[in-house]
């Protein structure tokens, strides 16, 4: 189970619905829940409006059945949240608004934090009211590093809802990836952990992007969490992401969990 979970704290409209799924992922896995804001050193005209996040944070903590604290960091919102991962199981913030001016710089927070707090983050799309995760998950299986650490990572999660589709595309273009039935074994993996679980598997031409079609799929089985790895590497001064992963955190539509 997830112990300590921190969710970003800011003055966004989207924060309010961030720390309440925040909230209820802590309730259910009894979990100490820390808000974290941000204050860059050299920036004292934003040291206020992160502590008045804090307090409105505070209040709607308080509705929570879990214990809580705040944190003020004085880094760069991503550095500040990864720090803060080190020391916590999974970490909640939001997509870029499209409109913000972040989904246009090279390295938007949730691709920053995401490859490089070493923890699984959950991401919220910017628009959106979100009540639950625990009806039906869908999970991206490649049989990759980054998926395999995903599914770990996402257990707690998926040991809660009450039903998990594994969705494997295009396993006959994975040469040595998969056995005879590509899924199989993380199914039976998934169903060791007492959790229902069903497989599907399908082809996409060339010309459709997987990312799409995963989008397409949650859509259609109207998935309330989509778990995936976290594909791509951070540089000293970009973030280079796949481009599944490129797309999810683009055009998501559903809460989603990435690990990388």
């Amino acid at each position: 189970m997830y112990k300590t979970i921190v969710v970003h704290v800011d003055g966004a409209p989207q924060a309010r619905e961030r720390i309440a799924l925040a909230g209820l992922v802590a309730q259910g896995q009894q979990a100490h829940l820390v808000g974290a804001a941000t204050a860059p050193p050299g920036q004292p005209e934003a040291r206020r409006p992160a502590q008045e996040a804090l307090k409105r944070f505070e209040t709607q903590a308080r509705g929570f059945d879990v214990s809580y604290e705040t944190r003020l960091g004085e880094q760069e919102a991503a550095a500040n949240l990864a720090l803060q991962a080190r020391y916590a199981d999974l970490v909640v913030l939001s997509q870029s608004r499209p409109d913000s001016g972040m989904a246009q710089q090279p390295a938007p927070l949730p691709e920053q934090v995401a490859l490089q707090a070493g923890r699984p983050v959950l991401i919220l799309p910017h628009i959106g009211t979100f009540a639950h995760l625990d009806r039906h998950a869908l999970v991206a299986w490649d049989g990759s590093r980054a998926a395999t650490r995903a599914i770990g990572d996402a257990l707690p999660l998926l040991r809660a809802s009450k039903l998990v589709t594994v969705a494997v595309f295009n396993p006959e273009r994975e040469h040595g990836v998969h056995g005879a039935q590509p899924g199989a074994d993380i199914a039976l993996y998934l169903a060791r952990h007492g959790i229902q679980v069903a497989v599907q598997r399908q082809t996409t031409s060339p010309e459709q992007p997987v990312g799409e079609a995963l989008l397409s799929l949650a859509a259609n089985l109207q998935a309330d969490l989509f778990v995936m790895g976290a594909y791509g590497h951070a540089r000293w001064n970009e973030i280079l992401l796949g481009g599944v992963t490129r797309t999810l955190l683009g055009s998501m539509t559903l809460p989603v969990l990435m690990s990388h």
